[in-house]
């Protein structure tokens, strides 16, 4: 029976049992975080080898160049290789940048404010707008908002983003881009499909300086062995002539280490001329000697998906934990929806309109700390106050199950507090 069907003699008895539970909870004294997408201790211990010295032994490139110097802005062939094999795109259409593919973003938006994309700079064009699919990635907006872009909202359906509407967006010469996460999109795990990368790589945008940054964060985070392949955004291009509209990034922040790794930029032949220009004024080049230990410790992009199985190993109980309890605690109650992804770092949780807020700080105050509600959305407003990411990947077993037990409290008491003030 759901919470809706129950009077409110039954819910006030439910309401009193979990306000119980929830106070001793609280007594407990708990300090966990499931605030953002980290990897946990045991991911990181994987990729310890590969700061053993014998990954940059010479320190040299396989062309000679000393990677201990300054030089080769673009990076070092064999690392644009791995990553163009990675990204199934040409080697020469491939830039490896430091450590941060949200720098990379950050800066390319920078670049098209201040430089243009092929028409006159975005900050001289007046007001200018970004399509962004919700829920979606909080960083995005960020990026945006410090910008003065202003952000239209597009639904995300289960195979990607309402592609009807953003044909009707592109038709606003104002409309200079649009932000997203392909393949286990942040927050809801969901992969872009064949018809709907097609359909990307065939937008008519009346702004000629139209940009897509695709965003490809989870290319190679798969939980199970027959988890949905995700079409190649340029091979898709290819029909409609489309490449110059492209900007993809990856990195390895997820891979070996966050903050230590490599960063990729993949784009067609123009706009990589476009970004080598502005790089040679902005950097002399990155870190080589890291381009390098990555490359020998992978060696192809093979290397770096059976590295990748390792990691699905150590985060697919966890995923499965979450789904369980979310199952036990919540099927048939009326009260509560939620994904089920095959990859990616998060799981995306609808509890009942207008309780996300509420949910959120009672497991604040609980010692449980979740990325804010809202935040999966524009300016951090979710227009029905029910959405919550649900980030598994960083606490162990152990604390996940504890996190787990007070969220379902948390989401349940929540529901009866609402539906009790109604009846």
């Amino acid at each position: 029976m759901t919470y809706q069907e129950l009077s409110r003699e039954e819910l006030l008895k439910i309401k009193a049992s979990l306000e119980e539970e929830y106070e001793e909870f609280k007594a407990r004294g708990l300090k966990l975080d499931m605030s953002r997408g980290k990897p946990g201790a045991e991911q990181l211990d994987l990729s310890m080898d590969i700061l053993d010295p014998v990954y940059i032994a010479d320190a040299r490139a396989k062309d000679g160049v000393d990677c201990r110097n300054y030089g080769v802005p673009l990076g070092i062939a064999e690392c644009r290789e791995l990553f163009g094999e990675l990204l199934g795109v040409p080697a020469k259409n491939v830039i490896i940048c430091g450590n941060s593919s949200l720098n990379i973003m950050y800066d390319y938006i920078a670049q098209c404010m201040i430089s243009g994309s092929g028409d006159a700079p975005w900050a001289s064009q007046g007001k200018i707008k970004f399509i962004c699919p919700a829920p979606g990635y909080d960083r995005h907006f960020k990026v945006l908002e410090s910008f003065g872009i202003e952000m239209l909202t597009v639904p995300m359906l289960d195979d990607g983003p309402d592609m009807d509407l953003i044909d009707e967006l592109v038709k606003d010469p104002s409309v200079k881009g649009l932000f997203c996460v392909p393949k286990y999109s942040n927050p809801e795990g969901k992969v872009f499909s064949p018809e709907t990368v097609r359909r990307m790589a065939g937008l008519k945008p009346a702004a000629k300086d139209f940009r897509v940054i695709w965003d490809n964060a989870y290319i190679v985070h798969d939980l199970y062995d027959d988890s949905p392949e995700l079409a190649n955004i340029f091979d898709a291009c290819r029909e409609y002539g489309s490449e110059d509209m492209f900007i993809e990034v990856a990195s390895t922040s997820k891979i070996t280490f966050p903050g230590a790794g490599v960063s990729v930029i993949a784009a067609s032949d123009k706009n990589i001329e476009m970004i080598k220009k502005r790089m040679g004024v902005q950097i002399i080049c990155h870190d080589k000697l890291n381009q390098l230990r990555h490359v020998n410790y992978f060696k192809n992009a093979d290397g770096i998906k059976a590295h990748m199985k390792r990691h699905a190993a150590i985060l697919r109980p966890k995923f499965e934990a979450v789904l369980q309890k979310f199952d036990s605690e919540f099927s048939g109650r009326g009260i509560a929806r939620w994904t089920t992804p095959k990859g990616g770092y998060f799981i995306s949780l609808d509890v009942m309109e207008g309780c996300a807020k509420r949910v959120v700080a009672l497991c604040k105050d609980a010692g449980v700390a979740l990325t804010g509600a809202g935040a999966a959305f524009p300016y951090g407003k979710d227009p029905k106050d029910s959405n919550i990411r649900i980030a598994p990947t960083y606490p162990s077993v152990e604390e996940l199950s504890l996190a787990l037990e007070l969220l379902c409290i948390c989401v349940k008491l929540a529901a009866a507090e609402k539906l009790t003030a109604q009846k």
